[in-house]
Protein backbone atom coordinates (compact mmCIF):
# COMPACT_ATOMS: atom_id res chain seq x y z
CA UNK A 1 0.00 0.00 0.00
CA UNK A 2 1.20 3.50 -0.78
CA UNK A 3 1.89 5.03 2.65
CA UNK A 4 1.31 8.58 1.38
CA UNK A 5 -2.30 7.99 0.41
CA UNK A 6 -5.22 8.71 2.71
CA UNK A 7 -7.22 5.57 3.54
CA UNK A 8 -10.48 5.20 1.66
CA UNK A 9 -13.77 5.18 3.54
CA UNK A 10 -16.56 2.96 2.22
CA UNK A 11 -20.04 2.60 3.67
CA UNK A 12 -23.07 0.69 2.46
CA UNK A 13 -26.66 1.83 1.95
CA UNK A 14 -29.75 -0.18 1.19
CA UNK A 15 -31.64 0.49 -2.03
CA UNK A 16 -35.33 -0.11 -2.81
CA UNK A 17 -34.22 -3.19 -4.77
CA UNK A 18 -33.66 -5.97 -2.20
CA UNK A 19 -31.07 -7.60 -4.47
CA UNK A 20 -28.94 -4.42 -4.82
CA UNK A 21 -26.74 -2.58 -2.31
CA UNK A 22 -24.96 0.77 -2.66
CA UNK A 23 -21.33 1.07 -1.58
CA UNK A 24 -20.40 4.74 -1.25
CA UNK A 25 -16.72 5.75 -1.36
CA UNK A 26 -15.20 9.02 -0.24
CA UNK A 27 -13.56 9.54 -3.63
CA UNK A 28 -14.70 9.79 -7.22
CA UNK A 29 -14.60 6.57 -9.26
CA UNK A 30 -16.15 7.83 -12.50
CA UNK A 31 -16.28 11.54 -13.27
CA UNK A 32 -19.25 11.57 -15.61
CA UNK A 33 -22.04 9.31 -16.74
CA UNK A 34 -22.42 5.79 -15.36
CA UNK A 35 -21.47 2.31 -16.43
CA UNK A 36 -23.14 -1.02 -15.75
CA UNK A 37 -21.69 -4.50 -16.11
CA UNK A 38 -24.11 -7.41 -16.07
CA UNK A 39 -21.48 -10.10 -16.56
CA UNK A 40 -17.78 -10.84 -16.26
CA UNK A 41 -17.49 -10.61 -20.06
CA UNK A 42 -18.87 -7.05 -20.05
CA UNK A 43 -16.29 -5.90 -17.48
CA UNK A 44 -13.04 -6.46 -19.41
CA UNK A 45 -12.07 -2.76 -19.20
CA UNK A 46 -12.89 -2.43 -15.50
CA UNK A 47 -10.47 -4.31 -13.22
CA UNK A 48 -12.55 -3.39 -10.15
CA UNK A 49 -15.71 -4.92 -11.64
CA UNK A 50 -13.73 -8.00 -12.73
CA UNK A 51 -12.50 -8.42 -9.16
CA UNK A 52 -16.03 -8.00 -7.75
CA UNK A 53 -17.37 -10.65 -10.14
CA UNK A 54 -14.92 -13.08 -8.47
CA UNK A 55 -17.46 -13.19 -5.64
CA UNK A 56 -19.82 -15.94 -6.88
CA UNK A 57 -22.95 -14.16 -5.64
CA UNK A 58 -22.27 -10.89 -7.52
CA UNK A 59 -24.55 -10.68 -10.57
CA UNK A 60 -24.12 -7.02 -11.54
CA UNK A 61 -21.80 -4.04 -10.98
CA UNK A 62 -22.92 -0.45 -11.54
CA UNK A 63 -20.48 2.46 -11.09
CA UNK A 64 -21.44 6.13 -11.01
CA UNK A 65 -19.60 9.05 -9.42
CA UNK A 66 -18.41 7.74 -6.03
CA UNK A 67 -20.90 4.86 -5.84
CA UNK A 68 -20.68 1.16 -6.63
CA UNK A 69 -24.05 -0.59 -6.68
CA UNK A 70 -23.80 -4.36 -6.55
CA UNK A 71 -26.58 -6.77 -7.45
CA UNK A 72 -26.44 -10.22 -5.87
CA UNK A 73 -28.15 -13.55 -6.41
CA UNK A 74 -31.30 -14.24 -4.42
CA UNK A 75 -29.71 -17.08 -2.41
CA UNK A 76 -27.24 -14.76 -0.64
CA UNK A 77 -28.18 -12.56 2.33
CA UNK A 78 -26.69 -9.06 2.38
CA UNK A 79 -25.94 -9.31 6.11
CA UNK A 80 -23.60 -12.22 5.37
CA UNK A 81 -21.53 -10.39 2.74
CA UNK A 82 -21.63 -6.62 3.34
CA UNK A 83 -18.62 -6.49 5.69
CA UNK A 84 -16.52 -8.58 3.29
CA UNK A 85 -17.50 -6.49 0.26
CA UNK A 86 -16.97 -3.19 2.05
CA UNK A 87 -13.51 -4.29 3.21
CA UNK A 88 -12.64 -5.65 -0.25
CA UNK A 89 -13.58 -2.36 -1.98
CA UNK A 90 -11.70 -0.35 0.66
CA UNK A 91 -8.50 -2.40 0.32
CA UNK A 92 -8.75 -2.40 -3.48
CA UNK A 93 -8.93 1.40 -3.57
CA UNK A 94 -6.38 1.83 -0.74
CA UNK A 95 -3.89 -0.16 -2.83
CA UNK A 96 -4.44 2.33 -5.68
CA UNK A 97 -5.47 -0.44 -8.06
CA UNK A 98 -7.11 0.82 -11.25
CA UNK A 99 -10.88 1.10 -11.36
CA UNK A 100 -10.84 1.30 -15.18
CA UNK A 101 -8.18 0.50 -17.77
CA UNK A 102 -6.33 3.44 -19.29
CA UNK A 103 -8.31 4.79 -22.23
CA UNK A 104 -11.64 3.38 -21.01
CA UNK A 105 -14.65 5.31 -22.27
CA UNK A 106 -18.27 4.82 -21.34
CA UNK A 107 -20.11 3.39 -24.34
CA UNK A 108 -22.94 5.62 -25.42
CA UNK A 109 -26.26 4.13 -26.44
CA UNK A 110 -26.42 4.07 -30.22
CA UNK A 111 -30.09 5.03 -30.10
CA UNK A 112 -29.48 8.18 -28.08
CA UNK A 113 -30.95 11.27 -29.73
CA UNK A 114 -28.57 13.63 -31.47
CA UNK A 115 -27.98 17.27 -30.57
CA UNK A 116 -30.88 18.38 -32.78
CA UNK A 117 -33.42 17.19 -30.18
CA UNK A 118 -36.83 18.70 -30.63
CA UNK A 119 -38.47 20.85 -27.98
CA UNK A 120 -40.44 18.00 -26.38
CA UNK A 121 -37.32 15.87 -25.93
CA UNK A 122 -35.53 18.85 -24.42
CA UNK A 123 -38.36 19.32 -21.90
CA UNK A 124 -38.35 15.59 -21.07
CA UNK A 125 -34.60 15.59 -20.45
CA UNK A 126 -34.81 18.73 -18.34
CA UNK A 127 -37.58 17.23 -16.18
CA UNK A 128 -35.63 13.98 -15.76
CA UNK A 129 -32.44 15.85 -14.82
CA UNK A 130 -34.22 18.17 -12.38
CA UNK A 131 -36.76 15.94 -10.66
CA UNK A 132 -36.09 12.26 -11.33
CA UNK A 133 -32.35 11.61 -11.61
CA UNK A 134 -31.39 12.99 -8.17
CA UNK A 135 -33.87 10.70 -6.41
CA UNK A 136 -32.92 7.67 -8.49
CA UNK A 137 -29.20 8.27 -7.93
CA UNK A 138 -29.77 8.43 -4.16
CA UNK A 139 -31.11 4.88 -4.42
CA UNK A 140 -28.00 3.60 -6.24
CA UNK A 141 -29.47 3.62 -9.71
CA UNK A 142 -29.65 5.67 -12.85
CA UNK A 143 -32.31 6.56 -15.36
CA UNK A 144 -31.41 7.56 -18.89
CA UNK A 145 -33.54 8.97 -21.68
CA UNK A 146 -33.55 6.62 -24.67
CA UNK A 147 -36.25 7.82 -27.04
CA UNK A 148 -39.49 9.70 -27.60
CA UNK A 149 -41.88 8.69 -30.36
CA UNK A 150 -45.56 9.52 -30.78
CA UNK A 151 -46.11 10.35 -27.11
CA UNK A 152 -44.17 7.37 -25.73
CA UNK A 153 -41.03 8.05 -23.68
CA UNK A 154 -38.60 5.15 -23.35
CA UNK A 155 -36.15 5.23 -20.46
CA UNK A 156 -33.22 2.95 -19.57
CA UNK A 157 -33.04 1.76 -15.96
CA UNK A 158 -29.60 0.96 -14.55
CA UNK A 159 -28.03 -0.06 -11.27
CA UNK A 160 -30.42 -0.81 -8.43
CA UNK A 161 -33.37 0.28 -10.61
CA UNK A 162 -32.77 -2.50 -13.12
CA UNK A 163 -34.92 -5.40 -12.01
CA UNK A 164 -36.18 -3.65 -8.87
CA UNK A 165 -39.66 -4.85 -7.90
CA UNK A 166 -40.82 -1.30 -7.13
CA UNK A 167 -39.39 0.30 -10.28
CA UNK A 168 -42.52 -0.41 -12.36
CA UNK A 169 -44.74 1.34 -9.80
CA UNK A 170 -42.31 4.25 -9.44
CA UNK A 171 -42.10 4.57 -13.21
CA UNK A 172 -45.86 4.60 -13.79
CA UNK A 173 -47.13 6.50 -10.75
CA UNK A 174 -44.12 8.76 -10.30
CA UNK A 175 -42.17 9.43 -13.48
CA UNK A 176 -45.04 9.02 -15.95
CA UNK A 177 -47.37 11.15 -13.83
CA UNK A 178 -44.75 13.89 -13.49
CA UNK A 179 -43.92 13.97 -17.21
CA UNK A 180 -47.62 14.00 -18.20
CA UNK A 181 -48.27 16.97 -15.88
CA UNK A 182 -45.28 18.96 -17.13
CA UNK A 183 -45.36 17.94 -20.80
CA UNK A 184 -48.86 17.35 -22.21
CA UNK A 185 -47.43 15.62 -25.31
CA UNK A 186 -46.28 12.67 -23.15
CA UNK A 187 -48.86 9.87 -23.17
CA UNK A 188 -46.88 6.95 -21.68
CA UNK A 189 -43.50 6.12 -20.15
CA UNK A 190 -41.94 2.69 -20.66
CA UNK A 191 -38.65 1.31 -19.38
CA UNK A 192 -35.92 -0.97 -20.60
CA UNK A 193 -33.43 -2.52 -18.22
CA UNK A 194 -29.82 -1.95 -19.22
Amino acid sequence: MNTTSIPVTVYSEMTPNPESMKFVCDRMLLDSDSVEFSSLQDATDCPLALALFDFPFVKGVFIMNNVITLTKDSATEWNDVIPTLRQFIKLYLDDLKPVFNIGFQVKQDGNAPQLDDNEVIGKIKEALDTYVKPAVEMDGGAIQFKSYHEGIVTLMLKGSCSGCPSSAITLKSGVEGLLKRIIPEVKEVVAENA
